[in-house]
């Protein structure tokens, strides 16, 4: 995987141009932003999101080298408004208030050095069986051979107990030695001390089969809390050797 910081910082005589008064600051002043927040107070900027492409069979997926990062959950825990809090972009992921509409694997190019993936929900008791199967084996495909994938980002509701169907899927990931992180949506629609209890409870009821948790955040669509912390991580986990293979 490229280096990019190099290209952030090749133009440092960033020129302001004058129209009608106003000053118009030209994209030399934007990279060297970037390269501030980037290096000096370690926060990811997204300068880029664009769709690349969907579809319904991890073999079929961009052929590329850069690091993948997918987020899954259960239907209707927020994945969809979650991905466009991070990527500053309201309608990259399709929303809707229907759960279960994300059906394909879908792909991001962010800033254009990694892949944000939309993996399909779980969970949605309207869904078909054979439906059901179809998805599982689109989700199990990718997670487990896919090679671009560094971490997947696993979506939990704050506002509920720890769901079954949640703990057993972190517990295949496990099994199976899947590098992953718990993601908490929706903590604006709880008070702080609420907040802090269920996630402190969530913790307690891993701790019990888990000898040590993966990485967990406390994350709001709506707020943008956690944003910075999340987009850090995934920075972190770029500049690894492991992200550039």
């Amino acid at each position: 995987m490229s280096d990019k910081k190099n290209d952030d910082t090749k133009k440092w005589d960033c020129k302001v141009t004058t129209f009608g008064g106003i000053d118009k600051i030209d994209s030399a002043l934007l990279a060297f932003f970037s390269y501030l927040c980037a290096e000096v107070f370690r926060i990811m900027v997204i300068s880029s999101a664009k769709f690349v492409v969907s579809n319904s069979d991890w073999r079929q997926c961009p052929s590329s080298s850069l690091p993948e990062y997918a987020f899954i959950g259960r239907s209707n825990v927020g994945k969809s408004t979650l991905i466009n809090r991070l990527t500053s972009k309201h309608e990259l992921a399709k929303t809707s208030s229907k759960p279960g509409k994300t059906l394909l694997i879908n792909h991001f190019l962010i800033n254009d050095t990694w892949h944000l993936v939309d993996l399909p929900g779980y969970g949605y008791a309207q869904t078909g069986r054979e439906q059901r199967a179809r998805l599982r084996a689109m989700i199990e495909g990718y997670v487990l051979h896919r090679a671009e994938l560094v971490n997947l980002f696993v979506l939990v509701d704050s506002r509920l107990e720890p769901q079954r169907i949640d703990l057993e899927f972190m517990q295949w990931l496990g099994e199976n030695e899947v590098p992953f992180a718990i993601v908490f949506t929706k903590s604006d629609k709880l008070s702080p001390s609420r907040l802090k209890t269920n996630v402190a409870a969530y913790k307690e009821k891993l701790l019990e089969t888990w000898e040590e948790l993966p990485p967990v955040f406390v994350t709001s669509s709506e707020t943008g809390y956690g944003r910075t912390e999340l987009l850090g991580y995934i920075d972190e986990l770029n500049q690894l050797p492991s992200a550039a293979e």
